[in-house]
């Protein structure tokens, strides 16, 4: 997606911005009126305007008083999503807020699943009104595939596109919506919210269609997360122009439905139904570009997701590539592809997007109920004054949340059941990760380096230990010359102590800025040991054998080396002289008196770390001069096994 000033107000950041923000939320009435109606069967006035009611209401409150109003104001340096308010909220050590954070990225993970699925499904299905025998599936899973495939390109040139797209769509969407609200007026009077509360009160299977209602507002977490990429002046004039058009849209198809002799016909939705019969073409293709861009927002959104995830320390490495300039624009090969392969298998499970409305908004209604227990608190925390008046607030919204949630519980057996896995399976990933990380809290990570280094002479100068490697170099993850990590101190003194003609501890730092790579040197000891920070811009290769080779040269030609094989039988015979890289891999020691709980944990930490980087490619390294060193660490409370030492006698003689 294109780059903008996210301070400025500019007509370019406001078409960008409806690109970016609005595809979930704006292609809502694809599916909305579809799935409140039960395709149509339900059509009484009290029903529709309820529904209708229903709609309007929460447009208004979730969308744009809770996020557009309250969420926009609590960024974290510019940025919007539950993981800003997990890092604000960490910060003053709140421990319980972890768990509705991993809660809101679990589910929104599952709605990733979930989301391209039924929205590309919804707008194709439209060719069925034109050819009724025309198969649907094989169309939306090769959209769907060529959706993820294109991912890894980046979306910088079609991103330009989105925002027109867009735009053009929600004036299609008011456009449809008014010339039905002028053939049924009496749509208008769902403005008032009395007609929600009867069709909660007063109409059969009222309570039950909010599950379908709430569908309007999936996507408004959008408003809040992609903050950062559009900024809050973007998004607040930008949803001024999309919520009207939306709200036309669902007064025209509530219209629709309220005129005499309404039924949808066979292969048709509402939607539409809504359609003039000469521009159905025009309508599916609008329609289809729509929701690819929806699902494209979609799959950034959890691209973004997952990366805060990963600086958080909630994640492990995963690679990232930054297929543009901008650094915001990332693509995370794993999630991409494992996206797809979930999308398929929903679109192989519930067939049609009609289905698919009983696994959708159940996630997103959680996702909300742990977006608002955040936001409320941090609120309460940011204005102690005015604690009474968001206290009073944010009851009113997890009171409406809640209403919300209870009515998708009913959709758990038709198909919820699907999110509810999914959503509990990465809850429980996460949580077990976390815990497993939490095991290691209790190690000293660092130690002075002034205490390393007698260590080092004295190794260098014990003649009985042979020499391992000219050079000999340990990525570490401490970013000062004066602390070494404790699992690089176990590798060189442990075990058989670690002797080479020069050690090398080696950090690297990633750059904000996409290109450029520069470097310092600080000696520890002279010609025997250095520490090297490499700092690399975000899109360069890590090619660090090559870049510490080049560093040594540099060394040699200002006369701090002489370039030459601590090994005297090679020493000037070969061009280059010997590096060895040291990767550190740490593992629970046999000796740790693990409960059962933390052994589940530790086996969910070592699958999740089997599916991110491996060490070597953490730090960009050739395999063909590592090695890999297991460390064993010490995370709970030591076995204590009793032994005991049967009688032997000594004093005789064989």
């Amino acid at each position: 997606m294109a780059h903008l000033n996210t301070q400025k107000i500019s007509f370019a950041g406001l078409l960008i911005t409806t690109g970016i923000v609005f595809g979930d939320i704006g292609t809502s009435p694809l599916y909305v009126f579809q799935a409140i109606t039960g395709g149509g069967a339900h059509v009484s006035e009290p029903f529709i305007l309820g529904a209708l009611s229903s709609v309007i209401w929460t447009l208004i409150l979730l969308a744009t008083v809770k996020y557009i109003f309250f969420a926009l104001n609590a960024d974290n340096k510019g940025e919007g999503g539950i993981f800003a308010l997990f890092a604000l909220l960490k910060k003053k050590n709140y421990k319980w807020i972890l768990i509705p954070a991993l809660i809101g990225c679990a589910t929104l993970m599952a709605d990733g699943f979930i989301t391209p699925a039924i929205s590309i499904s919804s707008a194709v299905e439209g060719i069925n009104t034109i050819y009724p025998d025309m198969p649907v599936i094989p169309i939306v899973v090769t959209i769907i595939v060529l959706l993820f495939t294109i991912q890894q390109f980046g979306t910088s040139a079609i991103g330009k596109m989105f925002g027109p797209i867009m735009a053009l769509w929600f004036l299609f969407l008011g456009y449809l919506g008014s010339i039905h609200i002028l053939d049924n007026p009496v749509v208008l009077k769902a403005f008032n919210p009395y007609w929600a509360y009867n069709l909660m009160a007063n109409v059969d299977g009222g309570f039950a269609v909010l599950g379908s209602v709430f569908l309007c507002t999936t996507g408004a977490e959008a408003l809040y997360s992609d903050l950062g990429h559009c900024g809050k002046g973007n998004i607040r004039m930008s949803w001024a122009f999309v919520s009207t058009l939306l709200v036309i849209n669902y007064l025209g198809q509530a219209a629709l439905c309220l005129s005499p002799d309404f039924h949808v016909v066979e292969n048709q939705t509402i939607f539409y139904s809504m359609v003039p019969e000469h521009i159905l073409p025009l309508a599916i293709a609008i329609a289809t570009a729509a929701t690819i861009i929806a699902s494209q927002a979609l799959i950034t959104g959890v691209f973004t997701l997952m990366n805060e995830a990963i600086k958080l320390k909630l994640w492990t490495n995963l690679r990232v590539k930054y297929p543009t300039e901008h650094q915001g624009q990332i693509y995370i090969p794993f999630i991409n592809w494992f996206l797809m392969i979930g999308c398929l298998v929903v679109i192989a499970i519930f067939k049609e997007s009609s289905a698919m409305e009983h696994t959708y908004g159940l996630a997103i209604t959680i996702d909300m109920v742990m977006t608002s227990i955040l936001l409320g608190f941090l609120l309460l925390l940011k204005y102690p004054k005015a604690k009474a008046f968001y206290l009073l607030i944010f009851i009113a919204f997890l009171s409406i949340e809640g209403v919300f949630l209870l009515s998708n519980l009913g959709k758990v057996v038709s198909g919820g059941w699907f999110t509810l896995i999914l959503a509990s399976t990465f809850f429980g990933i996460l949580f077990l990760y976390y815990k497993a990380k939490q095991l290691r809290t209790s190690i000293t990570e660092y130690l002075p380096m002034n205490s390393v280094v007698p260590m080092l002479n004295a190794v260098r100068d014990d003649k009985s230990i042979e020499f391992e490697a000219t050079n000999l170099v340990f990525p570490t993850r401490s970013d000062s010359a004066n602390k070494l990590d404790l699992t690089v101190y176990h590798s060189l003194f442990y075990k058989k102590p670690r002797k080479a003609g020069t050690i090398w501890f080696m950090h690297i730092d990633i750059l904000n800025e996409p290109w450029g790579v520069h470097y310092s040197v600080h000696q520890i000891i002279d010609k025997r040991c250095y520490y090297v920070t490499l700092q690399m811009g975000f899109k360069e290769e890590h090619r660090i054998e090559y870049m510490m080779r080049k560093i040594y040269r540099k060394m040699i030609e200002k006369g701090e080396f002489t370039g030459e094989s601590i090994f005297e039988s090679v020493r000037g015979k070969l061009e280059q002289v010997d590096f060895k890289f040291i990767v550190l891999n740490s593992r629970v020691s046999m000796d740790n008196d693990l409960t059962p709980f933390q052994k589940l944990c530790v086996k969910v930490y070592r699958f999740v770390k089997s599916i991110g980087l491996k060490p070597a490619e953490d730090f960009g390294l050739d395999k063909t001069n590592v090695v890999v060193d297991y460390i064993p660490i010490t995370v709970a409370q030591q076995v204590d096994q009793e032994l005991i030492e049967d009688f032997e006698d000594y004093s005789q003689k064989i």
